[in-house]
This record gives C-alpha cells, structure tokens and sequence, in this order.
C-alpha cells in the first residue's frame, strides 16, 4: 500500500514552492518523520517529512520545479515495493493525449499545396490581408507580421510588401488610440568575454533570494527613505554584561548578549516616537499600540526577520531566549513563516561581520530599521580630556513620508540615552 508525500500548507499569502532536494531517492528506506525533501517558498525553507515508514517510491517532481499546496510530490510504499508510486491525474492525463496523438499521426497526411500561411501583426493568416499580399509573401518570403501595415487595422497592403521588397520601409500604420507609455526592459547583460565565461558559474537564484532583491527594491522605489546617524558609548553596557553574564546564562540557559538591551532601548523610544512604528495605508497612517520587533539574522541563503512579538512584555531574559531560538532554527532552515510576519520595526545588526557604518534598507511596510555596527575604541573628550571609549555607530533608515527629522533624531537620542544608562533599560525609564 502506497501513502502519499503531499506538499502541505505553506502559509498566509504563499501559493507556490520550489523542490530544493530530494534527501532519499527511489529505493532508500525511510523512517517516519524523516526529511524527505526540502522546499523554498519566497518566504522560508522549510523540510517535507515522511508521512510513514517504508520505501520512497517513484519521484513524481524533480529538483528546481514549482509545486503548489496539496501537490503529490512521490509516494512511500513498503519495503521491497519500490517504484510502486501512482501517477497524478495530470501525467495520466498526458499520457492519454499523447496516445492520441500516436493514433493521429499514424493516419495519412495531406500534402500540402503550398508554404505555410504568412500572418499579418494582428496575428491572421497572410490571405486574410489580401490574396496580392499572400502571393507576394510566398515569392519573396517577406512575413507581413513585420512590417508596419498602412491597411485597415495594421494589415500589411501590397503596396507595403512591394516597398519591403524594394528596400524601403513600409508606412507607418495610423494609430486608431494614443500609445501608452511603458517602462523600458532593462538593458540585457553584455556578454563575458569567451575566457572569462568559461570561469563563470550561474546558479539559478532561490525563490527566497528573488523575494529578498524584490522587497529591497520595493522598498527603495515606494518610500522617501533617508538614514540619520549618531554613535552611542558601550562602555556601561559591556560592563553590566561583563558583570553578570556566567550569572546570567547560569539561570536563564541562555548567553547575555546585546540584542537585549537594544530591543528594549528601541521599545523605549517607539513609544516616545511613535510615527517610527507606524506605517502606510493608503491614504490612512495606522499607529501600531504593540511591539513586535523583527531581528535580522543572517543564513547561507539570505537574509530572514523573525519577529519577537509583544517584545514590550518580555524581559531582557526573554528576548535573548526568543532570539537565540530564532538564530538556531534559521541556521537550521526551520523558521515558520508566521514566525516571521508581522513585525513594525526592525534591528539589524551589520557589526557581527565587522561592519562599521551602514544605510540599512526599510522592511517595507515598516517605517523604521535600526541599523547596529561594530565597537572599536575611538578616542572621545570627556570632561575636557580625550579617552579611548567602545563606540558604536548607530542608523536610523526611516520613511520620510511618516517621520520627520526631528522625530528621527529624537529616536536615535533616546536609544542612545539608554544604552548609555542602562539602568534605564531595568528601571523602565
């Protein structure tokens, strides 16, 4: 008896997927629950498991093609059955047409009495322009389709095809409504050089990939986003850390890091700055009275935002517990894709890979990101003399349509504010 491996439900507003790999192929023993085939939504990837124990049957979709929720991807069958997976109704629906058409070609076929039939740009058969224009067609071999017909709803007339057969162009055909103005196609990629394709690799970009670059660019071309700058001392910071991470992570099972700290020090400041989580709706701004923050957590296929929702309710203990649990199931390609929907403000932290100044972009519909960067000792005055001080730059990317300047610079002052105190943070203030 064989059991079905369906695509199962992949979520809120995501109708398609891509098989990334199969891990077994025909023949391999499964164990239930085991991964068999690995998916890539324009959101997360994420893993189909065996429905139950047995054998893989035959694979009925292949690496790289498109599936939808529910399709039959194979089947499992018992051991030392093998091969025995059923067809979709699609294939045995193909398999019937092209029985048909065995049958069909086996029949005699007409001679035909002439070339095919040229067409005009309408699409219609070259005689349906005129038998002059089909005869001319056929001896000079000139497609009508191509020229700029001057007849009756674009046709091409004798008159057009005896001037393309001169060499001269044809007349324009009269436009009967205005042309409408379209978008140019972006240029297409010039050609390498013969030694330096034979050096190239082209990888087909991944539906998580494609969504990431469409977003990216949505965002640039829908929002007035602008960055504002300012730097904040760790100094404190670190030294709490310093002070009470062993104990920290002792009862908590989790390490103290400084996401913590700065999604609080953001909390604080949305809702002193509340345009910053707000967004767009139409002709409407909708002020969001909750905090879910997104994290940006780099993987090996792109970038993905989980969101800490209700971060506002959460401890620095639990932040850190809900990010170090989102960071290990995107290493492990097991985000949900709830768990990454929803979000009203963004941190991203470029510092973890060395970055010292950035212009994070907007994770469109949000109207804020806080961009995060590298510590390094810059020397700084302090009541008059220089010091060497862990200094951080910070970037608020914001869209100007929502925020102003000065609410911008307010929310960076106060992220600022706490992280230089961060008693704050612990006090609430």
């Amino acid at each position: 008896m064989a059991t079905d491996i369906l695509v199962p439900t992949l979520g809120e507003s995501v109708t398609e997927a891509t098989i990334g790999r199969w891990f077994k192929q025909p023949g391999d023993t499964v164990a239930a629950d085991e991964p068999l085939v690995e998916l890539e939504t324009d959101k997360v990837t994420l893993e189909v498991n065996a429905p139950a124990a047995g054998e893989l049957g035959e694979i009925l979709v292949k690496d790289g093609e498109t599936v939808e929720p529910g399709a039959l991807l194979g089947s499992i069958v018992d051991a030392g059955k093998g091969g025995g997976a059923k067809k979709p109704a699609a294939a045995k629906g193909a398999e019937k047409t092209e029985q048909k058409a065995e049958s069909r070609s086996e029949e005699p076929k007409a001679k035909p009495t002439s070339e095919p039939a040229k067409s005009d740009p309408g699409g219609r058969p070259a005689e349906e322009s005129g038998p002059a224009v089909a005869k001319l067609a056929r001896e000079t071999g000139i497609d009508p389709a191509t020229l700029n017909g001057s007849g009756k709803d674009g046709r091409a007339t004798k008159g057009d095809m005896l001037a393309a057969k001169d060499g001269k162009s044809a007349p324009a055909a009269r436009s009967e409504a205005p042309a409408q103005e379209t978008k140019p196609p972006a240029p297409p990629r010039p050609a390498s050089a013969p030694d330096d394709a034979a050096r190239e690799e082209r990888v087909k970009m991944t539906k998580l990939r494609q969504t990431i670059a469409r977003r990216l660019k949505s965002a640039q071309d829908n929002a007035a986003m602008l960055t504002t700058f300012n730097d904040v001392d760790m100094g404190a910071v670190m030294a709490m850390r310093s002070q009470y991470k062993e104990i920290f992570e002792k009862k908590h099972g989790t390490k103290l890091g400084f996401m913590g700290f700065f999604t609080k020090a953001v909390i604080g400041a949305l809702k002193d700055v509340p345009a910053v989580n707000a967004e767009i709706d139409g002709q409407d701004l909708v002020y969001k009275n909750y905090y879910h923050i997104g994290i940006a957590v780099g993987t090996d296929k792109g970038l993905v935002v989980p969101v800490v929702r209700d971060a506002d309710d959460l401890s620095i203990a639990g932040i850190e517990k809900k990010i170090s649990g989102f960071g290990k199931k995107a290493r492990d390609g097991k985000l949900s894709i709830e768990e990454m929907q929803g979000g009203t403000f963004t941190i991203t932290n470029g510092g973890i890979y060395g970055s010292l100044m950035s212009t994070p972009i907007l994770n469109a519909p949000q109207s804020g990101i806080l961009g995060m960067h590298r510590i390094e000792e810059r020397p700084v005055v302090r009541a008059g003399k220089i010091e060497a001080r862990p200094m951080m730059y910070l970037a608020l990317s914001y869209d100007h349509r929502i925020v102003d300047g000065k609410e911008a610079v307010t929310f960076l002052v106060r992220v600022k504010e706490a992280l230089e105190d961060p008693a704050r943070l612990v006090l609430d203030l």
